[in-house]
């Protein structure tokens, strides 16, 4: 495998290279534990749900042309059949005139067709109910099998289970879920220069930051993680480490191994693995042109730029998009996990056609208008960047920079 330097490809090219990424296994896990994980079988409700009509809420259930034209000045007027219990099925039918008490989520009885709320209605004695408001067939009723019917798709293959759902596949008694495995995400630093945390650095060496930085983020997309220690500038020390971490993870990332540089390691260590393959050496984005991402056999290598906060631009951009696919997720679904919110730009921002740039910037709140976004400016490696940064603006890679009062889309970091 000889790859040449940068052939960059753009952030839709990359995110289209994890389509074709061998995904991580499958695995059956109780309810209780599935949030956050992705649905690997298309699930068939066994079940109608609800089982039966139900009322939304407190009220009288009654025949809808029962009620017709009813009004505050022109009242109708049924004779109550008896009350519904909450739990359990009604065994009367309501006759036309007549109408039953019902409970939220009480069953409606056979003969009855819609619900009118007990604000509408007025008690007379004997049995006599006034109703004040017409109603429509159905309405303040969910109907049998609205939700879902039986033998019908519930949920499809790919879903994200959120809590929604899981409150969903509560009410169809799924106990337990086969889903797809959270990924598991090997992480390694390199450089000589680079000294563990709690080291007192000499003018020429930098703490490990990657590590960290790179560790919450894979943990933020669903991800377990594995450190494996800080890497010397050595071609059979950093082979030998992605050889362990590729045996016992499915994604491995390489901070510090993927500039252009005499002492650049991580393109002969991956000549050296079999079964490797570089996917792409450089994507159209700033920061984090010089990123690398390659496949050996099954597994998945993406290599990370050394400055920090380049670092986690590109995690962000790219390392969240590759754990969610690799752990079951649509590429094109990655990016509806952005929070998102609009603001004006403060100043104009220049960029270069030819990449994405993504500016940092912190908002400024105002009465009566979205927040004002003012551009957080330094170099791409200043960590101040981002710890004053709130969101990150991106500078589509066709057009030349935004300008001031432009309304824009921050995406909240």
């Amino acid at each position: 495998m000889k790859q040449g330097f940068f052939k960059v490809i753009s952030r839709k090219e990359f995110l289209g290279l994890l389509a074709g990424l061998p995904k991580v296994g499958l695995e059956t896990v109780e309810l209780d534990a599935c949030r956050g994980r992705i649905l690997a079988l298309d699930l068939i409700a066994g079940e109608d749900l609800p089982l039966a009509d139900r009322s939304c809420m407190d009220g009288y259930a009654v025949r809808a042309v029962d009620v017709f034209g009813a009004g505050e000045s022109n009242p109708a007027y049924l004779e109550c059949k008896g009350d519904v219990a909450v739990n359990e099925y009604p065994r009367f039918k309501v006759k036309p005139g007549h109408c039953a008490r019902i409970p939220t989520g009480g069953c409606l009885p056979s003969g009855t067709d819609s619900v009118v709320m007990v604000e509408y209605t007025h008690e007379l004695g004997s049995g006599t109910i006034e109703i004040r408001k017409s109603v429509a067939p159905g309405e303040n009723v969910m109907l049998k099998a609205e939700d879902v019917a039986r033998g019908r798709l519930a949920l499809p293959a790919g879903t994200r289970l959120r809590t929604q759902e899981i409150g969903f596949l509560a009410a169809l008694g799924q106990k337990e879920l086969v889903v797809y495995e959270k990924p598991k995400v090997g992480i390694i630093s390199t450089g000589d220069e680079v000294v563990p945390v709690d080291s007192k650095p000499t003018p020429g060496k930098v703490r490990d930051v990657n590590s960290h930085t790179v560790r919450l983020l894979s943990e933020d997309a669903g991800a377990g993680t594995t450190f494996y220690g800080i890497v010397r500038d050595d071609l059979d020390a950093l082979t030998e480490a992605l050889e362990k971490a590729l045996s016992e993870n499915h994604i491995v990332f390489l901070s510090g191994g993927s500039s252009v540089g005499t002492r650049d390691l991580t393109i002969q260590a991956l000549d050296s693995l079999p079964g490797s393959k570089v996917l792409a050496h450089g994507v159209g984005i700033s920061p984090g042109k010089p990123t690398i991402l390659a496949r050996v056999g099954d597994k998945t290598i993406l290599g990370l730029p050394g400055q920090t906060a380049s670092a986690q631009v590109v995690m962000l951009v790219l390392g969240q998009p590759l754990i969610r696919c690799v752990g079951g997720d649509s590429p094109a679904l990655t990016e509806l996990n952005r929070p998102m919110c609009r603001a004006v730009l403060a100043r104009n921002s220049a960029s270069k056609q030819g990449r994405e740039d993504y500016l940092r910037v912190s908002l400024e709140q105002r009465d009566g208008g979205p927040p004002l976004a003012h551009p957080v400016l330094g170099k791409s490696g200043l960590m101040r960047t981002l710890v004053r940064g709130r969101g990150l603006v991106v500078i589509p890679e066709t057009c030349e920079g935004l300008y001031q009062g432009q309304e824009v889309d921050v995406w909240l970091i």
